[in-house]
């Protein structure tokens, strides 16, 4: 008999005795199994690959113990900016999921016995050895977990970090507290929970993956800037910097552009006809979203394309047009665009709020809101960060709701989503977003087009016993659970929310009801009962985006 058959022999049949004894080890049940691990085993036993080596995998298996390793890689991932944060969050999470899955289900019922450690060098092994069930690899699982949670958010910083989980997963083989089973279904949990993961809170696609957001549309080229008029807000941006940080990148960009920076009391509907009036061809904003809405506006009547860069604090509209993310120069895109003439139409809402001389008109781009809806959103948003959008909105409602008053709502007979007659609802909030808005649930957050050609309206009511409760769950089924819920008679009927797309929402409310829209606020004036209407217009605003011809068709 050879020395390799020997060794095969004594690693098969000799095992360490700790560790419990599971209902269904994986060696009991299959003889090949069994097998394979003794012959893997043996193979890594009589490798040299050195004392330094030796020591260093020794030293790699305990930093990972509790997953300290990865708490530090993702401390130092958050400490990157948004998208770490992003990145940070997705791998903690899919861990903590992982570690569940190994630790409370299949190491009681798959666990075994752990490899033999008396043949090892005093080198490889560790010095207190675990003593819980050998199968899965808890260390295999939370690496494999933590890099795919992280790969799946950024791409990049996964690669880097997928060959420090490799040797994790390989040093619980060179210190010999696992078999190669253990390590294969560690890595087969973890893949899971990262899989899992992306199918329950799909990943923010990066820009260059998405389609235009709207239809694309020819504008007027513009070389060097020339006929493009720029209006800056100086007070927009507090977390941003305003315009000034785009000022000289624009300049350079754009040569011939010309640049009005607004004083605190210049009508901006006036400066934008008065730039059309002096041969304006287009006319841009550096601001934030209430700004860009004004500018659209003007923009509008008078015919004119929009260039849009994100001056302001959260910029959602911008955000919309794949302005404003982590991969994106906007001033580089946006010049771009300018100098070929390539633009998209996107869908823009009209607001009345009041009736005759007390009637005020607004341009809608993003959401329009009652109740406590635009609380949700700046808790939401102070969240997010560091949460993610989905816990951060649960978290939000959990919050703002308890502390909420309800407002009385009246739906006008004419709004084509009502029951055809005037119906009076108690309700905690009511959102409109121009164009459909995700997740599917109390507290919409993003948005994916701009030419859905409907306003997606959001009602949670107060009507119904425990309503507040009922708002939490169906926030924490986030899309996926919705759906399903939505699907199910009884439990359609249970959830305290109403959800429908309209062409034109009509409404009353009481007089000095605050109405919001793209995060500003305008006040219904009226005698009692003050109607508010929400109409959607399809395709009305031009703007200047980067188009990609191979893409322009998709959906």
């Amino acid at each position: 008999m050879s020395h390799l058959q020997r060794r095969l022999r004594h690693l098969s049949q000799t095992v360490d005795r700790r560790g419990r004894t599971a209902p269904w080890s994986l060696h009991r049940l299959s003889p090949a199994v069994r097998r394979l691990d003794a012959a893997v085993s043996a193979r890594t036993d009589a490798l040299r690959l050195g004392g330094g080596a030796d020591t260093a995998l020794r030293g790699l298996s305990r930093a990972a113990d509790h997953s300290v390793l990865w708490a530090g890689a993702a401390t130092t991932l958050a400490a990157t900016g948004a998208r770490g944060r992003r990145a940070a969050v997705r791998g903690v999470v899919t861990l903590l999921g992982a570690s569940a899955v190994s630790n409370l289900v299949a190491k009681p019922l798959l666990g075994g016995a752990r490899p033999a450690s008396s043949g090892r060098d005093t080198l490889r092994r560790l010095s207190s050895p675990p003593s819980s069930g050998s199968f899965p690899s808890g260390h295999s699982a939370s690496a494999t977990a933590f890099v795919l949670g992280v790969a799946t958010e950024w791409p990049l910083a996964g690669a880097a970090l997928a060959p420090v989980a490799a040797a994790v997963a390989y040093s619980r083989l060179h210190v010999g507290v696992h078999w190669f089973s253990d390590v294969i279904g560690g890595i087969a949990i973890g893949a899971g929970a990262a899989a899992l993961g992306r199918v329950v809170v799909p990943p923010r696609p990066r820009r260059h993956d998405l389609p235009p957001p709207g239809p694309p549309v020819h504008l007027p080229a513009l070389p060097d800037g020339d006929g493009l008029v720029v209006v800056v807000n100086p007070s927009s941006g507090a977390q941003k910097g305003g315009g000034d940080r785009f000022d000289d990148a624009l300049r350079a960009a754009l040569p011939r552009v010309r640049v009005r920076t607004l004083a605190p009391h210049d009508d901006v509907t006036r400066v934008v006809a008065d730039a059309v009036a002096a041969g304006a061809r287009a006319v841009g904003v550096v601001g934030g979203d209430g700004t860009v809405g004004t500018v659209a506006a003007a923009a509008r009547a008078h015919d004119v394309p929009l260039v849009v860069l994100p001056g302001g604090t959260l910029n959602h509209f911008a955000r919309s047009l794949h302005l404003d993310d982590d991969e994106t120069d906007p001033v580089e895109a946006v010049a771009t665009a300018v100098r070929a003439g390539t633009g998209v139409a996107v869908d823009v809402a009209e607001l009345e709020v009041g009736e005759g001389d007390a009637r005020e008109r607004r341009t809608v781009l993003n959401t329009f809101a009652l109740g406590a809806y635009p609380a949700l959103v700046a808790r939401r948003e102070q969240l997010e960060g560091r949460l993610g959008k989905w816990a951060a909105a649960l978290v939000a409602a959990g919050s703002v709701l308890p502390g909420a008053d309800t407002l009385p709502v009246r739906t006008l007979p004419d709004d084509p989503g009502g029951t055809g007659g005037s119906a009076r609802h108690d309700v905690w909030s009511v959102f409109a977003g121009i164009g459909r808005y995700a997740p599917r649930g109390p507290v919409p957050v993003e948005r994916r087009r701009l030419d859905d050609g409907v306003l997606d309206v959001r009602s949670v009511l107060a009507e119904r016993r425990h309503s507040r409760s009922r708002t939490l769950v169906r926030t924490a089924l986030g899309t996926v659970g919705s759906r399903v819920a939505a699907s199910v008679p009884r439990a359609r009927s249970w959830l305290a929310t109403d959800a429908r797309e309209v062409e034109r929402l009509r409404l009353a409310v009481l007089d000095g009801t605050l109405v919001a829209h793209d995060g500003e606020t305008v006040e219904a004036r009226g005698n009692g009962e003050v109607p508010v209407t929400l109409t959607l217009r399809r395709g009305a605003l031009h703007v200047y985006v980067p188009v990609d011809a191979d893409r322009s068709g998709q959906r």
